[in-house]
């Protein structure tokens, strides 16, 4: 089984998305607590070489001409590997040569390597670029992404500021929220401020939707997650919620259920905005009481306002459950 190339698979934030790994797993600059791919087994900064150029373009045009033999849609191609995607040093010429494709072409980035001029240069030649962005403080970045010894934050945060500079594409951040280590407000603050530099064209909140490499890791609870989606609103124009759902983007399904799900998937609701939606599809507030009762919808509160979101996935681990650390 060709293990370069794959999918399409639908994406929020892609759409239908063709996957590349251009990094053999687990090869990578940290080693974050809440990897879910597992532990790193080599890391590393230097750039290298992992499969030549033309066996990735081998792999995802056979991959493409499949799926058009098929009529099937194409959006993007995703570098989105089991590791650091900018460790391959052929990226640039990858991007180049499957540009005949005639396909957009997305990276999902840790930004580790973005202080260095010619990963910078690189990614500026895709269409669309995530960088995380988890923690803008010294002691909870090392704490939580664990970065290889050489690496320095400070260098890191200026290479994004010199990047989206300069990148004319699509710029997106995201930021993963741990309980105990990134979910408080001064934390929050400080990343808030550092992205209104940065401008990105949307940020994202995450949370691992499978189990971490360490099993103690827990995700961000939905009132730390809605404090952060305010104090991101406040300072940036685009802010979503990345939450293992694929939502609905506020498209009106007709079913007011699926819609209000949706759409506390993306971001909160305050309930004056709910009572309006209510009001336009002549339904009342017993549909969202139902919601609470089943447990699809929680109620929040922040700064007096009141807000609904969509439940997180119990992502508890039953008893007995192996540890997936060492894979």
């Amino acid at each position: 089984m060709d293990s370069i190339s794959y999918g399409p698979v639908p994406s929020r934030r892609l759409g239908r998305s063709l996957g590349i790994n251009n990094i053999p797993p687990k090869i990578c600059t940290y080693a974050c607590v809440y990897c879910q791919l597992g532990k790193t087994i080599n890391m590393k900064v230097d750039r290298d070489s992992f499969y030549r150029p033309e066996e990735i373009i081998r792999s995802v045009t056979n991959q493409v001409n499949k799926i058009r033999e098929r009529n099937e849609p194409v959006e993007y191609l995703t570098f989105v590997p089991d590791g650091e995607p900018t460790l391959d040093i052929n990226l640039g010429k990858e991007i180049e040569l499957l540009r005949p494709l005639g396909i957009k072409i997305a990276i999902i980035s840790n930004a580790s390597l973005i202080w260095r001029e010619d990963v910078r240069e690189e990614l500026g030649k895709a269409d669309w670029v995530s960088l995380k962005i988890d923690a803008v403080s010294e002691e909870v970045w090392r704490r939580i992404i664990r970065p290889h010894k050489s690496l320095e934050l400070k260098a890191i945060l200026e290479g994004m500021l010199d990047f989206a500079a300069a990148f004319k594409g699509e710029l997106v951040t995201e930021t993963m929220l741990i309980e105990g280590f990134n979910d408080n407000s001064e934390e929050l603050e400080k990343i808030a401020q550092f992205l209104a530099k940065l401008k990105p064209d949307r940020a994202y909140l995450a949370i691992p939707t499978r189990p971490p490499a360490r099993r103690e890791i827990k995700a961000a609870s939905e009132s730390a997650i809605n404090m952060a989606y305010q104090i991101f609103s406040k300072r940036l124009g685009n802010v979503e919620y990345l939450i293992g759902y694929e939502g609905n983007e506020f498209a009106s399904t007709g079913n007011i259920k699926n819609d209000l799900l949706g759409i506390t998937s993306v971001h909160p609701m305050r309930e004056e905005a709910v009572l309006e939606l209510l009001e336009k599809t002549g339904d009342d507030w017993s549909v969202i009481e139902n919601l609470v009762e089943e447990g699809a919808l929680v109620k929040l509160e922040y700064q007096g306002n009141k807000f609904y979101m969509r439940k997180l996935p119990d992502r508890a681990r039953t008893k007995g459950e192996p540890d997936k650390e060492g894979g």
